[in-house]
């Protein structure tokens, strides 16, 4: 009798354990997914293809959710990094299309992700925010690198007052440090092109001003 009662109890213990399998194999490729599909709408936001961004972040979403469905009775796989990692990479993308095509900006409600991990994506967007203000430097729109500063400033300042323990805030104060570094680099590389902008402005206009008093002669 008692061989059968450890045979029983066994045999559902292993039955729940090949379901979690299951479900942590189903979970590790769905987030890799879903973490190429961001990177790759980012990498589209970034040629301004907002329309196959938009697709690639919808494709997304639906794998996303379909898995947070999934992993209802899995908490210990939900709360892996691996998840949460793929999760943070999904609201960066989403973020980074907002900010860039002067969309409404998501929040984490509808994203459907945690808190913490909104704020780190937010946080981690800064880094492509710095991608497209030095890509529209070279395209000489130092108004528009000066509008993205900005915003760049303003997620720094919010995150900057989050006094949370790591725990709670999944290693924040690291995000923040790093975007405080992105926004000082990227404060310092825009003062130079407007400085050097200025300096050609007035090169120009001393030329103009030689050629108009060559002229008059």
């Amino acid at each position: 009798m008692r061989t059968e009662e450890i045979t029983r109890i066994t045999e559902r213990v292993l039955a729940r354990l090949d379901l979690v399998n299951s479900a942590r194999e189903r979970a590790l490729a769905e987030t890799r997914q879903i973490t190429r599909l961001s990177a790759n709408a980012v990498r589209a936001v970034h040629r301004g293809e907002f329309d196959q961004a938009e697709a690639m972040l919808e494709e997304a979403r639906r794998i996303k959710d379909a898995l947070t469905a999934h992993l209802v009775d899995y908490p210990s796989i939900y709360w892996s990094g691996y998840v949460q990692d793929a999760h943070k990479e999904f609201a960066e993308a989403s973020l980074t299309l907002a900010l860039v095509a002067g969309q409404p900006l998501p929040g984490p409600e509808t994203l459907q992700v945690e808190d913490a991990v909104y704020l780190n994506a937010l946080g981690e967007a800064c880094g492509e925010l710095r991608r497209h203000i030095m890509d529209v430097i070279r395209a000489g729109d130092l108004a528009r690198a000066e509008a993205v500063l900005q915003v760049m400033d303003e997620i720094y300042g919010v995150l900057v007052q989050v006094d949370y323990p790591d725990a709670v805030t999944n290693g924040l104060r690291r995000t923040t440090d790093m975007v405080r570094g992105v926004l000082e680099r990227t404060r310092g590389d825009l003062t130079l092109a407007v400085e050097h902008q200025k300096l050609s402005d007035a090169l120009a206009r001393a030329r103009r001003a030689v050629g108009l008093s060559e002229a008059s002669q």
